[in-house]
């Protein structure tokens, strides 16, 4: 049986359609996981659209309907509960998250970082890393805690940083690694291989280095 995907989005969604084109490839092949909702919080929301082509529904919670973060939340989760999601991915879903949803989700809530975490939480992550001479920076995919961004890394991809880079060419690269490791991270969740225990990250039963697999460029 499947493992059962829900994706959370608020843009773009270039990382939705990554998980897209990776799970009709599965389906294909028989693979071990499908994405069977995507939700967003903005209803202009263009991976919307990226989920309908794809036969995949999509839906619109749109929090500018609630007065309180927690009433959100828990209308966003009964939604995605009628789904009997497997596991949530947050691929760009720019709300912070109440610690209620999360603990409803514990061990199967993750989500993807422009940093090589723990360097890096928040926001302007490749700015940052300039401004602090790095030679190298990159994307984390990780379990969500209560704690913002601080959750156990499951794999990291990283790039190098050269001379007259910008915050923009480092975005565009960095995108091309995002599009890689989120689909693999969720292959490795689906297979039953990885899981959250505490506040470690176990593969095979034996714990991840604190930054994950890594991928080079």
């Amino acid at each position: 049986m499947s493992c059962r995907v829900v994706v959370l989005i608020s843009g773009n969604g270039s990382n939705l359609q990554a998980l897209l084109d990776d799970a009709a490839k599965q389906h294909r092949d028989n693979g071990n996981y499908e994405i069977v909702a995507v939700f967003s919080n903005r209803p202009k929301a263009y991976g919307l659209e990226r989920a309908a082509s794809a036969k995949v529904e999509a839906h619109c919670i749109d929090h500018t309907g609630f007065s309180e973060r927690l009433d959100f939340d828990m209308a966003l989760q009964q939604e995605i509960d009628q789904f009997k999601p497997d596991l949530i991915v947050l691929a760009g879903f720019m709300r912070i998250l109440t610690p209620e949803f999360v603990r409803h989700y514990t061990g199967r809530l993750i989500n993807i970082h422009p940093s090589l975490l723990p360097k890096y939480p928040g926001l302007n992550t490749h700015q940052r890393a300039i401004d602090a001479g790095d030679t190298e920076t990159g994307a984390t995919v990780h379990f969500v805690t209560e704690e913002l961004d601080g959750g156990p890394a499951i794999v990291q991809a990283s790039v190098g940083i050269v001379d007259g880079d910008s915050a923009e060419s480092l975005t565009q690269r960095i995108h091309l690694e995002e599009h890689r490791i989120y689909p693999l991270a969720v292959r490795l969740f689906a297979s039953g291989q990885l899981k959250l225990q505490g506040n470690k990250a176990l593969f095979n039963e034996e714990p991840l280095p604190a930054t994950g697999v890594t991928i080079k460029q």
